[in-house]
């Protein structure tokens, strides 16, 4: 495959009128190793941050050998690509066909779930023809967390109240050569604390239900790099999470895991868009809302964005975007700051688009199509080259929407 040094190239070369995805293989390779060499127990990549084969590919090539699977197209196209991985079926909510699959044949042994019916459901999805039982499942219960330290909360739609955790943490044990608990205290958690606040629910819940716990799962949140969002080194998370951890009443073997999905590769991913028409200060451009800039409309997010034409010299200022399809909802505010002079015809490119860029994008209204291109230069933010200034001597740490 055909390696450009950067975006400027891509458009001097093939003056695209589709979108272009831009990956850098070498950005997913080094945040995958930071996880395998620094956090202190597994990292499970959530897939479903990105669902490409040829990043799910680099991720193990650079130590990351379990992954984070939420559906059962999830595990088939992970285990086509990694036989040999380590495969956890982490969606509290799964069907009866999808389980037995998954565990039958796929070799899936990891399950979470947050209900007495969830636990049904995995038992009978697993016990043989003959009615034996699984003997080596590892069954994680999804405890219920504060998403007050994050960008996007996931407090609503998962997990079970710690004041009903008991019974069914006593039931699971019953059915597991593994018990866990899991949690997420949502996406882009901009303080350590947030997992302060879930380990000290964690210790709550095991002490009422009275069992063995061999598995503590912290889930996802891990930050990345966005303007007006610095967070705190991840070393720091990494530190706080395994000192509590230390303290929990725990198995003394017991097994610390985390879920990163947006950290691994939001810097694997960029994109160009070309200005299709400027009307003031908000430009038309080939993609939007239901695209890869999904979450740029849906939730306000703002990305690094960068003019590709050498003559653009006017001051930055603020731009908002609409998108292409014929839906007054594709419209993303920003603010994007880009230079004054910019028109239609030229191209933007907008950084940290690996996580969920690509994998939210549909084909509604005819659009979504995409070309994928190798790149060798950096991305626009990266918590891993280690030129970062430390947000710790600014007024960023906590940014809360």
């Amino acid at each position: 495959m055909h390696i450009y040094p950067n975006a400027s190239a891509v458009v001097r070369d093939l003056s695209p009128d589709e979108p272009v995805i831009l990956n850098r293989p070498h950005a997913a390779a080094r945040a995958a190793r930071f996880f395998a060499q620094k956090f202190p127990g597994k990292s499970l990549y959530a897939v479903k941050a990105n669902p490409s084969p040829d990043l799910v590919r680099i991720l193990w090539d650079s130590g990351v050998t379990h992954y984070d699977v939420a559906s059962i197209a999830e595990v088939r196209m992970v285990r086509s690509v990694l036989p040999e991985a380590t495969l956890c079926f982490m969606h509290p909510v799964k069907t009866k066909r999808a389980i037995a699959e998954a565990y039958h044949q796929h070799g899936v042994t990891t399950f979470s779930l947050d209900t007495m019916e969830e636990l049904e459901k995995i038992v009978e999805a697993t016990t043989a023809d003959d009615g034996t039982q699984a003997d080596d499942l590892n069954l994680l219960v999804r405890l219920r967390v504060s998403s007050d330290y994050s960008e996007l909360s996931l407090a609503s739609k998962f997990g079970i109240d710690l004041a009903d955790a008991a019974p069914l943490l006593q039931a699971t044990r019953q059915h597991c050569d593994a018990l866990g608990i899991c949690f997420h205290v949502g996406s882009q958690a901009m303080t350590p604390f947030a997992y302060v606040q879930a380990l000290e629910r964690v210790r709550a819940a095991i002490a009422e239900a009275a069992v063995t716990v061999d598995i503590v799962d912290v889930g996802g949140g891990f930050p990345s790099s966005y303007p007006g969002m610095e967070p705190p080194p991840l070393e720091d998370y990494f530190g706080i999470i395994h000192r509590h951890f230390e303290n929990l009443p725990i198995s003394y073997s017991a097994e610390l895991w985390c879920e990163p999905g947006r950290a691994l590769c939001a810097e694997y991913s960029s994109l160009i868009v070309k200005v299709e028409k400027r009307r003031g200060d908000e430009l038309y451009i080939n993609d939007g809302a239901y695209g890869a800039l999904f979450d740029a409309a849906h939730v306000a997010w703002r990305f690094p964005v960068e003019a590709l034409e050498d003559d653009l010299t006017e001051a930055l200022e603020e731009f908002s975007f609409y998108g292409p399809t014929c839906d007054d909802a594709d419209f993303m505010k920003g603010p994007f700051m880009l230079p004054a002079d910019i028109q239609a015809g030229d191209y933007i490119e907008v950084g940290m688009l690996g996580a969920y860029g690509a994998a939210m994008k549909t084909a509604f209204n005819g659009f979504g199509a995409a070309e994928c291109i190798n790149v060798a230069n950096e991305p626009m933010a990266s918590l891993y080259r280690g030129d970062r200034p430390d947000p710790r001597e600014s007024d960023n740490v906590v940014s809360l929407r």
